[in-house]
């Protein structure tokens, strides 16, 4: 399969673009700054350019058989990286006849805020993480509103770990067994494994230990 991955000099993109190297996928990692990525995979290209720039993001995509959106923003920045260079991705998707895209999000966004603990709802999201999630949301509702074939992945908080291929998704209520915490390799298994399986189209599942 050819797969352009966005935000492939993220924790999660790189796993991403390892993982699906690693499975004989041909990957176009789309990157602002293509020294960030060094040893890369036979299967691996880089592609310089800025996300918010459509005519890159055009260029990209064109002649993919699907796309991996893993778009990352700093705590405080406020300029809407990720949701302005998701609206171009889906764009070139659209304008490209593109139809797969695996977009990561957060747990928290969207349906998923009122299963959160208290301390999650009260406190991390309203006070830290406002921005971030706000930003989120916005996505998630490009991403809803395209006439893609698409599924949203919302992980709970990262951490650096191995691969296990053995977490939790899909949850309908967030309960005392789920750890709230997953790790980068576990989540870009999740969302490699949704380019051939059509479980999750037009959804968006939680990840968690």
């Amino acid at each position: 399969m050819k797969l352009a991955i966005f935000g492939s000099t993220g924790k999660v993109g790189r796993q991403v673009m390892a993982q699906a190297a690693e499975k004989g996928h041909d990957v176009t990692a789309h990157a602002r700054s293509p020294e960030k990525l060094e040893h890369l995979h036979a299967n691996v290209v880089v592609a310089k350019g800025d996300v918010l720039d459509y005519d890159s993001v055009l260029k990209t995509v064109q002649g993919q058989d699907a796309v991996v959106c893993a778009l990352g923003m700093p705590l405080l920045n406020k300029d809407g990286l990720r949701t302005n260079g998701t609206r171009n991705i889906i764009r070139a998707m659209e304008d490209t006849g593109a139809k797969r895209l695996i977009c990561l999000s957060g747990l928290g966004a969207g349906d998923s805020f009122q299963k959160l603990p208290p301390f999650y709802r009260y406190f991390v999201f309203p006070v830290i993480l406002r921005h971030v999630f706000a930003d989120h949301e916005t996505q998630e509702a490009l991403v809803r509103n395209s006439r893609l074939d698409w599924t949203i992945a919302r992980p709970g908080n990262f951490r650096d770990g191995d691969l296990t291929g053995t977490y939790q998704h899909g949850f309908s209520d967030i309960d005392k067994s789920l750890k709230l915490k997953i790790s980068y390799a576990d989540v870009a298994d999740f969302m490699l494994k949704q380019l051939g399986d059509d479980t999750y189209l037009h959804q968006a599942p939680g990840l968690s230990y």
